[in-house]
């Protein structure tokens, strides 16, 4: 039985130069007109193959546009979630009735983005400040925002005290390498990959018990992994340094770019076992479609 595969991308299938990368990988990602991502050769093939076999749907952090930079090997893909799942693309194409549902749950349940976007930037020094740590401030796709940081000069105290803030307010905070999130709580890529799941189903594309497999290296990839019936994560990243683990986990032995062979390995292995698990997950899909 053909499972569904859910992967984050960024440090889990692909890597910049300063997270890994060498020069024998293969480029994947060209921004401004330089080699920003990479895959080892062996882990393309492995993603080729494996989405020749199986569903497998990309589910990254990543704005549309930031995602449609990647020649993702395996592609195109029938299905992507992006902007956290605060997008989900078919065929290429924005699926409109999601995006709605999305707006609606954050607009119930969230802070505006406004308000957090306000507060955010009384935190942070002044551009021509010489205590300047912050290299970006970025909203992403009407959804969330973020910051690029230097992290050597952050403020040590800054994600707690963020993060104090944000959550009564329906938001999460993530460091995620240079890069600090705050995201509302409905926009999840658990939500968004369940929502896909029904879709594959109601197509025939995929059986009502095939087993959801995911992996993912970050805060935000947390609720896609505790969705999965079967998850995996790469020994290095956010969840790695807070030490998250659960029931469905395995960790890779593999850290860096390495590691993305490993996770494929995994995937590719389950993908050939015929296993059969009536998802029961449903919980960490938190937006009723």
């Amino acid at each position: 039985m053909k499972p569904l595969v859910a992967t984050d991308l960024d440090r889990t299938m692909i890597y910049s130069r300063a997270s890994g990368a060498s020069e024998g990988d293969r480029c994947v990602e060209i921004y401004d007109g330089a080699p920003l991502s990479f895959m080892t050769e062996k882990a393309a093939d492995l993603l080729s193959t494996l989405a020749a076999r199986t569903p497998v749907v990309p589910a990254t952090t990543r704005t549309r546009e930031q995602f449609e930079r990647i020649d993702l090997p395996g592609g195109p893909f029938r299905y992507a979630v992006v902007s956290n799942g605060g997008r989900i693309l078919h065929d290429g194409a924005d699926d409109i009735t999601w995006r709605r549902t999305v707006e609606s749950a954050v607009a119930a349940g969230s802070a505006s983005l406004a308000e957090v976007s306000a507060n955010l930037l009384t935190r942070i020094p002044a551009p021509d400040s010489d205590q300047q740590w912050v290299g970006k401030v970025r909203v992403a796709d009407d959804l969330f925002c973020y910051l690029v940081v230097d992290r050597e000069r952050q403020p040590a105290d800054f994600i707690a005290s963020w993060r104090a803030w944000c959550e009564p307010r329906g938001w999460s905070v993530s460091q995620q390498g240079r890069k600090i999130y705050a995201m509302p709580h409905p926009v999840t890529k658990s939500a968004a990959l369940a929502h896909v799941r029904e879709r594959l189903i109601d197509q025939d594309l995929l059986s009502p018990d095939a087993p959801v497999l995911a992996a993912g290296d970050g805060r935000l990839d947390a609720d896609l992994l505790a969705y999965a019936d079967l998850a995996i994560r790469p020994r290095h990243g956010e969840l790695e340094e807070a030490g998250w683990t659960a029931d469905n986990l395995r960790v890779t032995a593999s850290s860096g770019i390495m590691a993305s062979e490993e996770i494929l390995r995994w995937f590719a292995e389950r993908s050939t076992l015929g296993l059969s698990a009536p998802h029961s997950s449903d919980a960490a899909a938190t937006i009723d479609t």
